[in-house]
């Protein structure tokens, strides 16, 4: 009779065996169950082994029995599916505010979320490509002391830098910390922001993650911030477009350019038809490079319709970018 502290032992080893050996490609028969315990240095009986399986099984694991000559055994269901997994790991590798090293931390530990078999084809997904990747190794800590600060309703202090021609971290503020009231966290375009309330001058700042260094929770808390901040909103609003103005502007669009349109402004945008080849929308923006330079890309199939002040910035904008390519600048880049 096997004492039971090493029935315990061995129930979790079976479940672990199951769990990393199996899928329905790759069902077990006991006895390989336990031969694979007994490299582990526990010896075990047959009867043992269906007693394990029936008792995970009640737990809720789903272990299937294909009934063959010798009856095969492997996992059915689990917590994520193959094609989860892959979505995980594709958004650990291309996400470029997690670090190389903390990238591969993590996907080892999605692998093991499948069986060692399953776990080879996610194997193509490590090195779909050469991504860009930051070296600040503590921002994965600093998201979640963030997390904690805003839970808790506590500020912030954190040391803010940008690069000099050198390459090197050049700190703003001389290097003094900023203290700041945390309102949430956004992702976009591939970088992780943190939005602050300024109280002293009742608007928003958002700062990235990846360049706030020193990260510490303090001890004063706030109440709360303005209920009127509509997070979906300010997020679409600021982030690709911000450093300028509030705007309302009306956009002529060829109409080939209807999808790209909806990914923008979503599938609220009122279209109003033009003519034959051409439609109009009426969205707020902010007025600035960032947003200019994104029409722009479309070359001719887009078109900036109004107000007057926002037609102002975009001639004003290639105007001055047309002077770079003046034939006084061109070869003054030649001597």
């Amino acid at each position: 009779m096997e004492n039971q502290g090493k029935s315990k032992l061995k129930l979790l080893y079976v479940m672990q065996i199951l769990l990393e050996k199996t899928d329905e490609d790759h069902p077990i028969t006991v006895q390989e169950i336990m031969d694979e315990l007994r490299t582990m240095g526990l010896n075990s009986e047959r009867k043992s082994i269906y007693d394990y399986i029936e008792l995970l099984q009640e737990y809720g694991l789903d272990i299937i029995c294909r009934r063959e000559k010798r009856n095969m055994y492997f996992i059915g269901s689990r917590e994520f599916e193959l094609p989860e997994l892959k979505l995980m790991i594709d958004a650990v590798q291309y996400s470029k505010f997690i670090t190389q090293k903390k990238s591969e931390e993590l996907i080892r530990k999605i692998n093991s979320l499948t069986s060692e078999h399953a776990a080879k084809q996610l194997v193509r997904q490590v090195y779909v490509t050469n991504r860009l990747k930051i070296g600040n190794e503590s921002i994965y800590y600093s998201v979640d002391m963030l997390h904690y600060a805003i839970a808790t309703k506590h500020k912030i202090s954190f040391k803010y830098f940008d690069y000099n021609l050198q390459k090197e971290r050049k700190f703003k503020k001389n290097g003094e910390s900023y203290i700041v009231t945390p309102c949430f966290m956004c992702w976009d375009d591939e970088n992780y922001y943190l939005v602050t309330y300024n109280e002293k001058y009742k608007h928003y700042v958002h700062f990235r993650i990846d360049k706030m260094v020193d990260v510490k929770v303090l001890e004063d808390s706030f109440d709360k911030v303005p209920e009127d901040l509509d997070v979906m909103k300010y997020s679409a609003k600021i982030f690709n477009m911000y450093g300028g103005e509030d705007m309302i502007v009306s956009l002529q669009f060829d109409n080939s350019l209807i999808g790209v349109v909806i990914d923008r402004f979503g599938h609220d945008v009122i279209i109003v038809k033009m003519d034959e080849h051409h439609f109009r929308i009426t969205v707020p923006v902010v007025m600035s490079p960032t947003f200019l330079a994104w029409m722009f890309q479309f070359d001719d199939k887009i078109r900036l319709l109004g107000p007057q002040p926002a037609v102002d910035r975009m001639q004003e904008m290639l105007a001055k970018t047309l002077r770079n390519y003046t034939d006084e600048n061109l070869s003054d880049n030649h001597e």
